[in-house]
């Protein structure tokens, strides 16, 4: 097993509930190298994903969130 991990912030441009990021964090977590993946009630436009770079990689992360057909940008890596 891998033990390197990274994580990347991902920045929604749209407001969203938390069913619509509930959802798409459960996307995310299926995604095989996805360990976890989070927001805030607090800060609905973020998103937090900790992920294997060997088995997934941040642009497949961010593409599960726009092919939801939203806007986002990531903003740390």
């Amino acid at each position: 097993m891998n033990q390197h991990m990274a994580d990347v912030t991902i920045h929604i441009d749209e407001a969203i509930d938390r069913v619509v990021r509930e959802r798409i964090q459960d996307e995310l977590r299926s995604l095989d190298g996805v360990m976890a993946a989070s927001s805030h009630d607090n800060r609905p436009h973020l998103l937090v994903v900790e992920y294997d770079p060997a088995r997934v990689n941040s642009r497949q992360l961010l593409d599960t969130v726009t092919a939801n057909g939203l806007n986002a940008e990531l903003i740390g890596l």
